[in-house]
């Protein structure tokens, strides 16, 4: 028998939670929170123990005993910066996510509910890859204006799982390589990763424009907009009802590829910029290590779309390979992270605060 890990992903209207035995998926659930439910809290923390009972609800209806897990593992939240791979959630880190975190966001409460779940049982619990996870060098910091400065925030759970799957498919580690990946979601965002770190991005709101977000937009006109309209408009702009939102009305790529279908020129132009813009982003994260590329991977829910696909391929094969790993594997990512951590084949970093 394999060592048995429950992974938790909060999501703003939802919880996902996976079983695994080792590699093997035992079963996957997406628990729905409808904003009727969500209205009767007052923030994000206060969900915590709805959505806990949630899952041993579910993990009960499944005829599992939580005593038989070996680890917990959980989305990793808006903390201060902190490096990639796994971090053993301690009662500092639930603290700060509990009272403190960086940003309000769902995902702060995956270490709050493994924390809950495992401490009882004797057993560890982690998070992997976090939102906040911050390997960028000192240079790729700096702005032009001397109170901003550059932050990383992108989809490293995924990224980094992709990642370090081609690289075994190679047959090395992914220290041994530089990768570009970049996901396509409702958000899309890109890394390079050099020597196994992830050394630059490019965020969903400094890069191309997705089903959902604005991307980035020329600084004067943004200026511009922001005098012109209420802080909230403009940020629900950048983030909700941007993008193919605003361009085409919808926010799903399979709409558009169906109006592209239909004869629509307009949403093939939108939708060929989004690609040309992924592209743009791709090439520029290609100047960080001088070129020197072994792979290009993307990834995310639109990596399905060969009309995405092919139009980046075209753009960018010239700087090294494409290989497509579509769809968003953060359940996998995160058993699996643990998994090595229970083999001793990684380390999981202890979290503190200067």
């Amino acid at each position: 028998m394999g060592y048995k890990v429950l992974a938790i992903n909060p999501g703003s209207t939802s919880t996902k939670i996976a079983l695994f035995d080792d590699a093997t998926q035992v079963f996957k659930t997406n628990i729905e929170h409808p904003n009727s439910e969500l209205e009767k809290y007052k923030g994000i923390a206060d969900q915590y123990e709805m959505r806990h009972d949630a899952i041993l609800d579910v993990l009960k209806s499944n005829s599992f005993d939580v005593k038989d897990l070996d680890a917990v593992v959980g989305r990793g939240g808006l903390l201060p910066p902190v490096k990639s791979g796994a971090y053993r959630v301690n009662q500092l880190m639930v603290d700060r996510l509990r009272n403190n975190p960086v940003v309000e966001h769902a995902s702060n409460l995956g270490a709050i509910i493994s924390f809950s779940i495992a401490e009882p049982l004797g057993i560890p619990s982690f998070i992997y890859d976090s939102v906040a996870v911050d390997e960028m060098e000192p240079i790729a910091k700096i702005t032009g204006i001397k109170q901003i400065r550059r932050s990383s925030f992108a989809h490293a759970l995924n990224m980094r799982a992709v990642a370090i799957k081609t690289a075994k498919e190679m047959g090395k580690e992914l220290k041994d390589f530089n990768f570009i990946v970049t996901h396509l979601g409702g958000g899309i965002s890109a890394c390079v990763i050099k020597n196994g770190k992830m050394v630059d991005i490019v965020s969903d709101d400094e890069g191309p424009f997705s089903p959902e977000r604005s991307g980035r937009i020329p600084a004067k006109e943004m200026m511009n907009l922001c005098y012109s309209q209420d802080k909230a408009v403009v940020k629900k702009l950048l983030r909700g009802k941007g993008g193919l939102v605003s361009l085409l009305g919808t926010n799903s790529a399979l709409d558009v590829e169906k109006m592209i279908a239909d004869g629509d020129e307009n949403a093939k132009l939108v939708y060929s910029a989004m690609a040309y813009q992924i592209a743009k982003g791709i090439g520029e994260l290609a100047t960080v290590v001088d070129g020197e590329v072994d792979r290009i991977i993307v990834t995310g829910g639109i990596a399905y779309s060969k009309f995405m696909t092919s139009a980046i391929e075209k753009r960018v094969k010239f700087i090294a390979p494409v290989v497509l790993v579509p769809g968003e594997n953060e359940m996998e990512a995160l058993s699996q992270g643990t998994i090595r951590v229970l083999k001793g084949e990684e380390e999981a970093h202890e979290y503190t605060e200067a």
